[in-house]
């Protein structure tokens, strides 16, 4: 089998509900698709989200990438051999992670059709369907509470709320929303690098009835050492996000016990092959893991389940990225029923996207 063809576009998407976290609001994205086609039949879908605040990436740059690196390294190439590929772009992809995940997405996608097997049974079929949070972005205390309403009548028992810019609003937020929906939902904290050290340890005292399963990145990426001074004093668990782009920072969090639990989104780490190998670290230092997501098509989030569901220590999920976007081709990719995330059962990722329709 060989790889006989790299074809790459853009879809622009409008949020259905834009939303702010502490250092930036969202109401649209960009996401760059891939589509790998062999000399014996099987085509592979793959999907980047370059976002310049956490992968480091433009649009322009993805694409230049993909056209100049990807293109001449993947023609000819046997497609089942993924981890020679990967290692071949590890050096030139460096400063674009996005792009590794999508080419990995794509090989992916075409071992499971080949197989004729989900990916998620070959990655290890641990489990067949997992939980999701839902995310509620920066909004006064009113709508926030009216939001957390809405999604629990939807069947969601689980949610994320974002913070890190008032810890006074946030603090009410939190207790309100607890207040409102009782204990039958989780409540999940994401400060995005907004608090200080001191700020977070407020919080976890001040909203203590609020009972948060977890309090994400709440100090600035760039100073993990941070995050233990909170861990050591917190009893909810501090977790890692913008600080993990790669199995360095693993590492890293693991030898110094910085933190309790980490979150792996495939854009920053550079798809399913690396994210299991940060996987491999986090088990062996006793991390719990959440497989995270940023706006992304239901096509990366469904490569992001895939991963879920193959690994026993994958315990947390936040795969909501892709349910406000319109008019995304590869939508039928993951199935949302009232908060649980069930593969489609169909081969490889799941779906195939009809690229004709979808420029």
């Amino acid at each position: 089998m060989k790889i006989v063809s790299v074809e790459t576009w853009s879809e622009r998407f409008e949020l259905a509900r834009p939303y702010s976290i502490a250092y930036e609001t969202v109401s649209e994205t960009t996401n760059l698709f891939l589509c790998i086609g062999t000399d014996t039949g099987p085509v592979g879908f793959g999907c980047a989200a370059p976002d310049e605040a956490v992968t480091g990436e433009s649009v322009a740059s993805a694409k230049s990438a993909i056209r100049y690196v990807v293109e001449p390294l993947l023609l000819g190439s046997d497609p089942l051999r993924i981890a020679m590929i990967l290692e071949r772009l590890q050096e030139p992809l460096a400063k674009h992670p996005s792009v590794r995940a999508a080419v990995d997405m794509a090989l992916h996608d075409i071992l499971g059709k080949r197989a004729s097997l989900p990916l998620w049974k070959l990655l290890g079929g641990y489990r067949d369907r997992i939980k999701t949070s839902i995310t509620i972005g920066i909004l006064p205390v009113q709508p926030t509470v009216e939001m957390a309403e809405m999604w629990f009548r939807q069947g969601f028992r689980c949610l994320k709320i974002k913070g890190g810019a008032n810890l006074e609003e946030d603090v009410e937020r939190l207790l309100q929303v607890r207040a409102e929906l009782g204990a039958k939902v989780e409540l999940r904290f994401d400060a995005n690098q907004g608090y200080t050290v001191d700020q977070t340890l407020d919080l976890v005292k001040r909203a203590k009835r609020a009972r948060l399963q977890l309090i994400e990145q709440p100090t600035p990426r760039g100073q993990p050492e941070l995050m233990a001074r909170i861990s050591s004093r917190s009893p909810i668990p501090i977790m890692a996000d913008e600080s993990l782009v790669s199995l360095r920072d693993a590492f890293r969090l693991a030898k110094d016990d910085l933190v309790d639990m980490v979150n792996i989104k495939l854009m920053k780490v550079g798809g399913i092959a690396e994210a299991q190998r940060i996987n491999a670290v986090s088990r062996a230092a006793g991390f719990e893991v959440m497989v995270g997501c940023m706006d992304e098509s239901a096509l990366s989030i469904a490569a992001g389940l895939h991963f879920a569901l193959a690994r026993p220590n994958g315990v947390v999920a936040d795969r909501d990225g892709h349910s406000g976007l319109r008019n995304d081709p590869a939508a039928l990719a993951v199935q949302l029923r009232a908060g649980d995330l069930p593969p489609t059962g169909r081969p490889g990722l799941g779906v195939d996207i009809d690229k004709r329709k979808s420029r």
